[in-house]
């Protein structure tokens, strides 16, 4: 069993070729995106995605239980090049209550790395 891409997505597109390139490279088992309505819009991935809808003005309980809700079994890789602290902190917190296995990503000039 692989591993599935879970990414936040922040309203910032700057940070978005990066995830977007995430899913192009990398075999996934699934596709997690962690974002709020206008990301879901505006950001179209290459590859199914499952959505996990959250509104950023929440408190950070009620994000980190949207989050651990929607989180698949197996093994994560958690890209946080995108987003906010605080939706950051949350998928971290959800991924560590559920006692989910879980490593960092990311895109470098050498390929993809993880931590």
């Amino acid at each position: 069993m692989g591993k599935s891409l879970v990414a936040v997505l922040g309203m910032g597109k700057g940070t978005w070729g990066h995830v977007a390139r995430l899913i192009a490279e990398e075999e996934w088992d699934g596709i997690y995106l962690i974002s709020n309505d206008w990301g879901k819009e505006n950001f179209k991935p290459s590859k199914e995605a499952n959505w996990i809808l959250v509104n950023s003005r929440a408190g950070f309980e009620i994000i980190k239980k949207e989050i651990m809700e929607k989180l698949p079994e197996g093994e994560l890789a958690l890209s946080i090049v995108s987003g906010s602290g605080k939706e950051h902190i949350a998928l971290l917190s959800a991924a560590k209550e559920k006692g989910s296995k879980y490593s960092l990503v990311i895109l470098t000039g050498d390929g993809t790395k993880y931590y």
